[in-house]
């Protein structure tokens, strides 16, 4: 499988605007553009942040992100091939029919460069701001998927599960990807999670900068056999990926599908030399790998 190699950053209101970075990334021939998003960060901070090792605190971006269909709708309208994506989604604390919309529309408009990235969410704090339910976070995710999925490829769409529910429906446009654009299920391990990946979605975004996921792709693969699913059918996104040339190349021998690169939130006298320094070592791996 061809290697892909992508580009993410916190799209916040101190970095360099969407449009303009991803004129950048196209024009450096890296494969996809991803951001996160976060609606809001309560002050009550009563959830951990999951990158503390020894109590730092949730660092500023967290509360300072655009909203992410604004930024890749920005990025897409001035760019042509560059892939777009949420990394992640929080689709717990999102209405289904509203999201599906979005993601629908965004994807006729770019014709058809869209993936979704989900994830089931680490702030309950922010997640009961909207009504959600801590607890059932990993049900309302893979509810809003299925959902999501009805509309995009049935004339008259209609879902009934325990938390979401659409009556018969009519929604356009259809997204232009037949069947609407990949769901990956994001998040590092765990047999919970790879079970999720394994049962509904279209592929798995595991975060580490390791040069070797063989461990967890084992995993994935024993969890795909149990349900009777093709591992290799799956993509595999890692981000937050290596940056060297051998340990991307292992990555992709491995069976990681794309590796996607986090750029740190900073002006361009930051970013555009590190996207530079990027390009050349991914022009290296795309000459071994493809």
């Amino acid at each position: 499988m061809r290697a892909r190699i992508g580009v993410t950053i916190y799209s916040v209101d101190y970095t360099m605007r969407p449009d303009d970075l991803a004129r950048e990334i196209e024009a450096r021939g890296f494969e996809s553009f991803w951001v996160p998003e976060h609606s809001n960060i309560p002050t009550s901070r009563k959830s951990p942040w999951p990158g503390s090792l020894s109590g730092e605190p949730l660092p500023k971006e967290y509360s300072h992100m655009l909203d992410a269909f604004v930024a890749l709708s920005m990025a897409a309208a001035v760019t042509k091939d560059l892939r777009l994506g949420t990394g992640v989604m929080l689709a717990a604390q999102r209405d289904a029919i509203w999201t599906s919309k979005q993601i629908s529309s965004l994807d006729f408009l770019s014709n058809g460069r869209v993936e979704i990235g989900v994830g089931v969410g680490w702030n309950q704090d922010e997640m009961e701001s909207h009504g959600a339910v801590f607890r059932e976070r990993w049900d309302k995710t893979r509810e809003v998927a299925e959902a999501m999925r009805a509309m995009w490829r049935n004339e008259v769409a209609e879902y009934n599960g325990n938390i979401v529910s659409v009556p018969p429906t009519w929604q356009w446009p259809k997204p232009l990807q037949p069947g609407g654009p990949k769901i990956h299920l994001g998040g590092g391990t765990g047999p919970r999670l790879l079970g999720e990946v394994a049962k509904w979605a279209d592929g798995w975004m595991p975060i580490s900068a390791r040069p070797s996921l063989a461990n967890r792709l084992k995993m994935l693969e024993e969890v795909c056999d149990r349900v009777g699913r093709d591992w290799r059918t799956l993509d595999v996104s890692v981000f937050g990926a290596n940056t060297t040339v051998d340990g991307l190349c292992n990555l992709f021998e491995e069976g990681v599908t794309r590796a996607i690169l986090t750029l740190p939130p900073e002006g361009s006298e930051v970013i555009l030399p590190l996207l530079d320094e990027w390009a050349a070592m991914k022009d290296a791996v795309y000459a071994r790998m493809n």
